[in-house]
C-alpha cells in the first residue's frame, strides 16, 4: 500500500483542520472516522486512532492508569475478590488526577503548580487510598458488606501505582512532596502507548472474567518488562543523540531524551549548547536514523523581553513556568510576547511548542501571564511522525 494511503487515516483526527491552525486548543471536535482506515495497517490504525481520541497533554492516559492500578489488586487478591479488586484498583488508580479541578480564573499556572504534586506523592498514598476506599465503600455496602480494611488496601494499592506510572513519563512528578519540590521524571514511556496499555488491559479483563489471579500477574509483568524496553531505548537514544552533538563541535550543558508520542521507537533529543537548544528526532534501533531538527536561542529576559518589569507578577510567571519546564524554555520565534516550553512538541525535530505562556506590555502589574496550548498542523505533523515510525 502506497505510503499516502496508509497516511490518509489522518483525516480522522480532526473534522475541519482548517479551525485548528495557529490556534490555543480550548475543546476538541470527537474525530470524524475516515472510512479509509479500514484499509490499513493494524499498527497504523491502533495508532492514528490513539492520536485522534486523545487530546495531545500532560496525563498518562486514564485506561493506562486504570489497568495497572487493578493490576497488583488483582494479581495479590484472594479467591472470589475478582471484582472487588479490579473496580478499586481500576477506580484508585484514576484518583491522584483529581487535582486537575485544582484552577484558577485568574491564574493559569496555578493548575501547573499543583497537577502531579501531593496527589502523585508516595507519602499522600495511604490518605489518597483512604479517600477513595471511604468513597467505594459507601456505594459497594448496597450490593455487598466488603471488609473496609481489605477495600483499604486494594485502593492503596491502586493509588500506588498512579505517581509511580506518571513518573516513568517525562512530565516530571513531585514524589517527594512536601520534603522537595523535585519533578521526577523517567522519560521512559509515552503519556499514551497502545502497545502497552492494550494488552495489559485485555489480560486484566480475563483475569476477572475467568477469574485467573496468573493473568493479572501477567499482565504485571508485561508492564514492568514494557517499561525495561523503554529504558532501554533511552539509554540508546542518549548515546545517538550525545554522539549527534559531539559531531557538531557541541559540548551539551545539558542533554535529554523522550519518547514521542504513543511509541518507543522515535525519540526527541533536546541539548543545550552555546546558549541555544537543539531538538533533533531519533531513531536509536530498528534502523538507527537521525533526523536533523532546529534550534533556538534560550531565553533571555534582557534580551528578550527588556520592557518587562521585574517586579511584575508577569515576571514571576515567567520563572514559574520556567521552574516548570525545567528551565527549557525560549522566546517564541513568531510572537514576541510569548515564551514556550521547548521540551514538546507533535513533531520531534521541530521547535513547535504544544504549550506556552502569553504576555502583555499593557498589563498591569498585577495581571497573570496566560497559559495556552497549541495543537496547528495536527494532520502534517502526524504524517511525518508516522513517517519515522514506520519508515
Amino acid at each position: 500500500m502506497p505510503y499516502q494511503k496508509k497516511v490518509s487515516v489522518l483525516r480522522a483526527i480532526t473534522a475541519d483542520n482548517r479551525t485548528l491552525q495557529n490556534r490555543s486548543r480550548i475543546a476538541q471536535p470527537w474525530p470524524q472516522l475516515d472510512t479509509d482506515l479500514v484499509e490499513c495497517k493494524p499498527a497504523h490504525r491502533v495508532y492514528a486512532f490513539c492520536v485522534a481520541v486523545r487530546p495531545l497533554r500532560d496525563d498518562m492516559d486514564p485506561l493506562s492508569q486504570g489497568a495497572i492500578g487493578a493490576t497488583i489488586p488483582l494479581a495479590t487478591r484472594a479467591r472470589g475478590q475478582e471484582r472487588l479488586a479490579c473496580a478499586a484498583g481500576f477506580v484508585a488508580g484514576l484518583a491522584a488526577d483529581l487535582d486537575v479541578l485544582i484552577r484558577s480564573s485568574t491564574d493559569s499556572l496555578l493548575y501547573l503548580e499543583f497537577h502531579r504534586q501531593f496527589t502523585h506523592s508516595l507519602i499522600f498514598i495511604p490518605f489518597g487510598g483512604l479517600v477513595v476506599a471511604a468513597l467505594l465503600y459507601v456505594v459497594l455496602r448496597r450490593w455487598g458488606n466488603p471488609k473496609f480494611l481489605t477495600l483499604w488496601i486494594f485502593c492503596a494499592l491502586g493509588y500506588a501505582t498512579h505517581g509511580l506510572l506518571d513518573t516513568a513519563t517525562s512530565y516530571g512528578t513531585q514524589l517527594l512532596w512536601p520534603f522537595s519540590d523535585t519533578r521526577f521524571a523517567a522519560s521512559i514511556i509515552s503519556i499514551i502507548d497502545p502497545l502497552f496499555t492494550g494488552p495489559m488491559l485485555v489480560l486484566v479483563t480475563i483475569s476477572v472474567i475467568q477469574r485467573k489471579v496468573i493473568l493479572a500477574r501477567v499482565a504485571l509483568v508485561w508492564s514492568l518488562l514494557y517499561l525495561g524496553v523503554g529504558a532501554y531505548q533511552n539509554a540508546a537514544a542518549e548515546a545517538v543523540a550525545g554522539q549527534l552533538a559531539k559531531n557538531r563541535g557541541h559540548v551539551p550543558v545539558r542533554l535529554e531524551v523522550k519518547p514521542t508520542f504513543g511509541n518507543l521507537i522515535v525519540w526527541k533529543s533536546i541539548y543545550e549548547a552555546q546558549g541555544r537548544y537543539y531538538v533533533d528526532a531519533i531513531r536509536p534501533n530498528f534502523g538507527e536514523t537521525v533526523f536533523t531538527g532546529s534550534s533556538i536561542a534560550k531565553l533571555n529576559l534582557q534580551r528578550d523581553l527588556p520592557w518587562l518589569d521585574s517586579a511584575s507578577q508577569q515576571a514571576t510567571d515567567v520563572h514559574r513556568f520556567a521552574h516548570f519546564s525545567d528551565q527549557f524554555v525560549a522566546k517564541a520565534e513568531n510572537v514576541d510576547e510569548r515564551i514556550i516550553d521547548v521540551r514538546y512538541s507533535l513533531l520531534p525535530n521541530k521547535v513547535d511548542p504544544l504549550w506556552s505562556i502569553r504576555l502583555s506590555k499593557d498589563a498591569p502589574p498585577s495581571a497573570h501571564a496566560k497559559f495556552e496550548t497549541h495543537r496547528s498542523n495536527t494532520r502534517e505533523n502526524l504524517a511525518t511522525l508516522l513517517s519515522m515510525i514506520f519508515h
